[in-house]
């Protein structure tokens, strides 16, 4: 019994450290600055990587928009969500057949697309107009992305 407790508890340690280690797609804070330098890079980069660079700016716009939102301060929020549709469509725009990184780009913004529908159901009334306008545009964008992955 007693040989049996130290390989109890050591499964119990490895079960437990594996996921404080582990990183997520969310796990990185974004702020105002990171979004600006990724639309420096996204206005200077080949046609084929903006799509990509789109979804990172539009994902990183989501995740600060849900900040902001818990944070109480929904006029920021609902600014970046605007700015957000703007750039969904500059992803549908800028979809072409040889995008690089197409399928990063659609497992990016079908992520994003979980993060605003879980923004939706925490908005007030009030918000969620805009918010439901906003999952539209991305989810378009994803499928448009997610059909281009097929056609390859």
């Amino acid at each position: 019994m007693l040989s049996k407790l130290p390989l109890a508890l050591l499964a119990l340690l490895a079960a437990t450290a594996a996921p404080a280690c582990a990183s997520g797609i969310d796990d990185k804070i974004f702020d105002q600055q990171s979004i600006d330098a990724l639309q420096v890079k996204a206005s200077q980069a080949q046609p084929r990587e903006q799509c990509f660079i789109y979804a990172e700016i539009v994902h990183e716009m989501t995740e600060l928009s849900l900040r902001q939102y818990a944070a109480g301060d929904e006029e920021k929020a609902a600014g970046l969500l605007k700015q957000i549709q703007g750039l969904a469509h500059k992803i549908h725009l800028s979809m072409s057949d040889d995008n690089k990184r197409l399928k990063n780009a659609e497992i990016l913004l079908r992520h994003t697309a979980f993060r605003l529908t879980e923004m939706l159901h925490s908005s007030s009334f009030e918000d969620r107009k805009l918010v439901e306008q906003t999952l539209a545009q991305v989810n378009q964008a994803q499928n448009e992305a997610m059909m281009g992955v097929f056609r390859k």
